[in-house]
């Protein structure tokens, strides 16, 4: 009997399905099925999904399916994370599962040199996955391309909102004119609410109920 993702998963793309496989994602899971078309129609979403359900890979998927065979200078999705540890995982997720693709992928934070950052971005990136403060700073002086941004995703958003970068955010978002804007987190809050009322167009609702256990 054969079981992988492609069954669950509607024109996932090949490649994408093949890293999947040889990492041992052989099925997707609840959170991935259940969200996998609507984020793939390019829909405004928030997911909230307990601890350990599967959110970066399900998003780290879902950058892949959208983006790959579409080459751009600029940068077409832009995920902001929590801290550099996040950053690193991000990007070692998109290294394995993007691994049959030409997608480039960039982080940074914090503790990064900007001289540097800006001028690797300006040689032409797919995927910005960095911190509130270093992307907000980024956005301020380095003025680079968001026009062809396709995603703009904020991963666990409950501890990012809690260090009160909801301004942060905003301005980055305001500066960037049609996306598909999507919010990830463990619980839903009244500061996520606020954000999205704000930033979200006529957002799906996913609300998953604690049962998976892989991250």
């Amino acid at each position: 009997m054969q079981n992988t993702i492609k069954m669950k998963l509607k024109k996932i793309n090949p490649n994408l399905e093949e890293a999947l496989i040889e990492n041992g994602l052989t099925e997707a899971n609840d959170l991935q099925q259940e969200t996998f078309s609507t984020l793939k129609s390019g829909a405004d979403c928030i997911v909230i999904s307990p601890q350990g359900s599967g959110k970066s890979t399900t998003i780290v998927i879902n950058v892949i399916q959208q983006l790959v065979g579409e080459g751009e200078e600029s940068p077409r999705a832009l995920i902001i994370v929590e801290d550099k540890a996040k950053v690193l995982a991000m990007e070692e997720l998109f290294e394995q599962f993007g691994k049959n693709t030409d997608l480039r992928v960039y982080g940074v934070h914090d503790k990064g040199d900007m001289e540097y950052d800006k001028n690797y971005i300006s040689t032409g990136i797919d995927v910005l996955i960095g911190t509130p403060n270093k992307l907000s700073e980024m956005f301020t002086t380095a003025g680079y391309n968001v026009n062809r941004l396709k995603m703009f995703i904020l991963d666990d958003a409950d501890p990012i909102l809690k260090l009160r970068h909801e301004t942060k955010i905003m301005r980055i978002s305001n500066s960037i004119n049609k996306t598909q804007r999507i919010i990830f987190s463990n619980h839903m809050t009244e500061r996520i609410e606020v954000l999205a009322e704000k930033m979200l167009l006529e957002p799906f609702l996913f609300e998953m109920e604690e049962e998976e256990t892989e991250e």
